[in-house]
């Protein structure tokens, strides 16, 4: 098997691992998601490895399950994503810097300003994750007493979309002479106004700061349901994804560019990237008992909490011992509420087995050595499931220093991944082009 197209890798660190037990790993740092001296060498190490970008997701609340499940979470206390990612640009040298941000809570504004910011302070390399936030609890924090709907949320993401990417194209590229002669610092004519006035936002601007170096930093989107999927077809550059199978991924792979397609955007220009839980060893056998020792350490108090806030939905009432019941329709996530059901389902799993998968982490796994994992990865690649992937660490340090120093020697030597940047930022990184500004072309 083999493929001209290359890998790409991100790496989803916040938090630094997505299983519950991994605080409790023997040898790990229990502390890991909220230490930065720890984050600052995973960033320098993800760096070494040439991953494309270190990718921090946000959250607005602490996770919304009971007190009983939430003391056992390592989830609970994390930085601030651009303060941390602004430290973590003076750290490092080319590593992509990606951050979530809320188009539900945040303003418009606020959002293009910190990116901007963050895309000048590290050379071009900052990108947007692009979320809707599906947290009720999220809701509270911000002075409203219930949860925007599914679809108001989505309707205004895209005109939050149109106002950032407006505003960071508030000025030209050669707007500010700084003319010490004549006194001229900033050419008026090269400021556009943007004037925005919708049905969910109004915006004057201009933004106050310089064109970001990348002219936009990379649009990055997660989400699966249909609202989510036209989204990702229309604005995203990147897609953190969630699929079980090479299947789902093929079909999602195949719906998200054939409506690019349509919509008359190069497929090319977006990068789907399935989150991958990665679990290395010698051996499949050592790599199998790793993972079940990582499992292990999942409490059950969290796994039905999990449970309960994949389906949007209370199951602590749910006969652990039966099948998953009937479950309305809520307003929390649909693409998890689907992905949980369809793995109930598909593997005939009681309550207590679907709680304690979904506590340490149900989705998608490598489990294997270097050399299965890398098969894996290029089996992905080569049959269109994906663009490469979203590697999640099982535990720190550990886990992601097998990735670095095993799987990506393996991924290098079949030539599915560089051995050394080509570029500088983050696009450059991703084959992605520069937005021209849609308010000055360049001459």
């Amino acid at each position: 098997m083999s493929s001209p197209r290359q890998l790409h890798l991100g790496a989803f660190m916040r938090p630094v691992s997505i299983h519950t037990g991994a605080w409790r790993y023997p040898g790990a740092y229990p502390d890991a998601n909220f230490n930065f001296a720890h984050l600052k060498r995973f960033a320098q190490k993800l760096e070494a490895g040439k991953f494309d970008a270190f990718f921090m997701a946000d959250h607005l609340a602490v996770l919304n399950m009971p007190v009983e499940a939430l003391k056992r979470s390592h989830t609970v206390t994390s930085f601030e994503p651009f303060t941390l990612l602004s430290a973590l640009a003076g750290a490092t040298k080319r590593i992509g810097l990606v951050a979530t941000a809320s188009t539900t809570f945040d303003a418009p504004y606020h959002v293009a300003r910190r990116f901007a910011s963050l895309d000048h302070i590290s050379g071009g390399r900052a990108g947007w994750n692009i979320v809707t936030t599906s947290n009720p609890d999220a809701a509270l924090n911000f002075g409203l007493t219930e949860h925007k709907e599914h679809g108001e949320r989505y309707d205004r993401a895209r005109e939050f979309y149109d106002v950032v990417t407006g505003l960071w194209d508030s000025f030209a590229e050669d707007a500010f002479p700084r003319d010490r002669d004549s006194g001229l610092y900033f050419d008026p004519d090269k400021m556009h106004v943007l004037d925005h006035k919708g049905e969910h936002l109004s915006v004057r601007g201009p933004l106050n700061i310089a064109r970001p170096v990348q002219g936009w930093p990379v649009i990055v989107q997660a989400g699966a349901s249909e609202a989510g999927r036209q989204l990702a077809a229309e604005t995203a550059e990147a897609v953190f994804a969630a699929h079980r199978t090479l299947a789902e991924g093929q079909a999602f792979y195949a719906d998200i560019k054939g409506r690019m397609a349509k919509l008359g955007r190069d497929p090319d220009h977006l990068k789907i990237l399935p989150g991958v839980l990665v679990v290395v060893g010698d051996s499949v056998e050592e790599a199998r008992k790793k993972r079940a020792l990582l499992d292990s350490f999942v409490h059950y108090d969290s796994a039905i909490a999990s449970l309960s806030i994949a389906l949007g939905h209370d199951a602590s009432g749910f006969d652990p011992d039966g099948p998953l019941p009937e479950i309305p329709d809520t307003n929390a996530s649909k693409s998890g509420r689907e992905r949980t059901i369809a793995l109930a389902r598909d593997e005939n799993l009681t309550v207590r087995q679907l709680a304690q998968r979904l506590g340490g982490y149900g989705g998608l796994a490598f489990v294997g050595t270097p050399a299965t994992i890398a098969d894996a990865m290029e089996q992905w690649l080569v049959e269109r499931g994906s663009d490469g992937f979203n590697v999640m660490f099982p535990y720190l340090p550990e886990g992601l220093d097998d990735f670095v120093d095993k799987v990506v020697p393996e991924l290098q030597r079949r030539g599915l991944f560089r051995t050394e940047y080509a570029g500088t930022t983050l696009r450059d990184h991703l084959g992605l082009p520069r937005p021209e500004n849609r308010f000055f072309a360049r001459r």
